[in-house]
């Protein structure tokens, strides 16, 4: 710290609030809302650009989906949201299909899901043993892969 900062936060006493205070992170909170109507999708919206913190909400009601930026809690964001609408909000269980290894296993597909997107079984313990490829799996499929310098070519 130098000279000049100290000063400053000497004169000014604002040392022991600033250590105590946490300052909030810029988030991005994404959550699954039921919207069937444009009233749905207006009294989500703003349910959620009254909150403090908030930078920008948008909201896409054919995938169910409400992305919220800004310094807030994602929990809070939530709760505001079922409180305010009256409507199941849940974060967003789902990921692109290429960050999943195998997007058709039984717990990764799921037929609800937007064009793209599957569940995110990454997190969830039940289903990560059928999305993971085993050891065994691995070592074969990269013993014959392009990207392996050591693999074996069949002619």
């Amino acid at each position: 710290m130098g000279l000049l900062e100290h000063v400053s936060e000497l004169c000014s006493g604002t040392r022991s609030r600033n250590k105590l205070k946490k300052k909030k992170q810029l988030q991005t909170v994404e959550l699954k809302v039921r919207m069937d109507c444009e009233g749905c999708e207006r009294r989500v919206r703003k349910a959620v650009q009254g909150m403090k913190g908030v930078s920008s909400v948008e909201v896409e009601p054919k995938q169910k989906k409400v992305t919220v930026i800004g310094y807030v809690d994602p929990k809070k964001v939530i709760k505001r949201v079922e409180g305010k609408t009256g409507k199941k909000a849940e974060p967003w269980p789902y990921v692109p299909y290429d960050v999943v290894p195998h997007p058709y296993a039984p717990g990764a597909y799921d037929k609800k899901a937007p064009p793209g997107y599957v569940r995110n079984v990454v997190d969830d313990p039940d289903a990560a043993p059928l999305a993971r490829a085993s050891s065994t799996e691995v070592k074969y499929t990269t013993a014959f892969s392009d990207d392996n310098p050591n693999s074996c070519t069949i002619m």
